[in-house]
């Protein structure tokens, strides 16, 4: 359960996942993106942010896993999206933390695009998807800067949530230029997409 600073109506996290419900299956790791390729480096940031909060980036190798697409699963991406989008409040890691990099989960309310994912992230694993289906990604947005999406792997395609679009959409909608995602058989193992320039993630909200 998460306190958030100025949300005088009590908001929870629990609240929104009151019938959150995904059955998930094994499946092969099915390539959607033509550029994915070599093991490369975690992010700026995620190492420091595994140290904090291990509990957040438990690993080993495990099945690749895709969320089954039901209405109802669609329903609750739209649902977590969007209410995060709307609670958490845009902040630079520099204005927040004092430092260029920081991820976290804003359990204070305000965050940058990759603490927007870690929260998306988390509700959707407590509320028993698959880890494996849940995939932290950096990219380019259309305006060349780093920026960090959450990729759902389903049976209908890979879709991402993002907090500069309240919409849930096909990955290949978005516009932006795929860099590295966390691998579906260990979250600590992630997989170069193509661009390999360096991307620091922006608190741009929209």
């Amino acid at each position: 359960m998460f306190g958030f600073r100025g949300q005088g109506k009590g908001l929870a996290i629990a609240a929104v996942l009151i019938g959150l419900t995904a059955s998930a299956k094994a499946g092969d790791d099915r390539v959607l993106y033509a550029s994915l390729g070599d093991v490369t480096r975690a992010p700026i940031g995620w190492v420091e942010f595994c140290a904090e909060t291990p509990g957040e980036c438990r690993g080993g190798a495990s099945q690749p896993r895709d969320i089954v697409m039901s209405q109802a699963a669609w329903r609750d991406l739209l649902k977590v999206n969007r209410w995060v989008n709307e609670t958490i409040k845009p902040m630079t890691d520099m204005d927040h933390w004092g430092v260029i990099e920081k991820w976290s989960i804003p359990t204070d309310g305000y965050g940058d695009c990759e603490d927007y994912v870690l929260l998306k992230r988390k509700m959707l694993i407590d509320a028993g998807w698959p880890r494996e289906a849940l995939l932290i990604t950096v990219v380019r947005d259309k305006k060349g800067e780093g920026h960090a999406v959450l990729t759902v792997k389903t049976d209908k395609g890979e879709f991402i949530l993002d907090n500069q679009n309240e919409e849930v959409v096909a990955w290949t909608e978005t516009g932006y230029r795929f860099v590295k995602r966390q691998s579906q058989g260990d979250p600590n193992v992630w997989v170069s997409l193509g661009d390999s320039r360096p991307a620091v993630s922006t608190a741009s909200a929209r």
